[in-house]
């Protein structure tokens, strides 16, 4: 994975991710609103570009782990990776049920508020979606660990990454303009992360760098 692929799928799935709450449909936040919310075309395409998102940042990640393979800030990256691919994999079916099963109930007229809850809010679908959310937020303080580590790339890409996934969970309890506004503070994490990746040279390759701007000092001194 070279470090043009990884900083490309992280401002993918950056973007993608701001798209979510800024698209999706929010009449469902009322009993009146949930049958027009959940019928709209809106509502799965935002749900889709989710699920689109947390695959991209994962491309990304790896991308990260393979330009820190070396050093101090191997572990955390690989960490980061790891985590993040298994927080994909609980959360996914989460929103595939929002994406698909409510807007069949929205489309067919019959939203039934019970059925809403039973679907959103059973007691498993709860607890793997939390999970998954909480292990975005442990692979968003890892990668920031393997920026810091590594002490050539920018630390404030990791930093930023960190914050914005560690608030996905809360998020979710908040008013939609600040779900909207989390969705900005997540795209610019991926950003900075990707500007931070993109930074990158090899170890090998800063010093040939140095060497060569030592050689050509000392000719012009000559």
């Amino acid at each position: 994975m070279t470090s043009r692929h990884a900083t490309r799928a992280l401002i993918a799935g950056g973007v993608l991710l701001a798209l979510y709450p800024a698209v999706r449909p929010w009449g469902d936040v009322t009993a009146d609103g949930e049958r027009t919310a959940f019928a709209s075309v809106a509502w799965p395409l935002a749900h889709l570009a989710a699920v689109a998102g947390f695959a991209l940042v994962a491309v990304g990640l790896l991308g990260l782990r393979d330009v820190l393979s070396d050093g101090p800030e191997a572990g955390a990256a690989r960490g980061a990776l790891g985590t993040w691919w298994l927080g994909t994999a609980l959360v996914l079916p989460y929103y595939g049920a929002e994406a698909f099963a409510l807007h069949t109930l929205g489309t067919r007229g019959d939203v039934d508020p019970a059925l809403v809850e039973a679907i959103r809010m059973g007691a498993i679908q709860v607890t793997v979606f939390g999970v998954g959310l909480a292990a975005f937020a442990v692979a968003g303080v890892l990668a920031a660990v393997a920026v810091l580590r590594s002490g050539v790339l920018p630390r404030g890409g990791g930093a930023a990454f960190a914050v914005g996934f560690a608030l996905y969970l809360p998020q979710f309890f908040a008013a939609p303009e600040l779900r909207i506004a989390h969705g900005v503070l997540v795209a610019a994490g991926c950003v900075l992360l990707a500007a931070a990746v993109a930074a990158y040279a090899p170890p090998g390759t800063r010093s040939r760098r140095v060497t060569s701007a030592r050689a050509a000092s000392s000719s012009s001194g000559g």
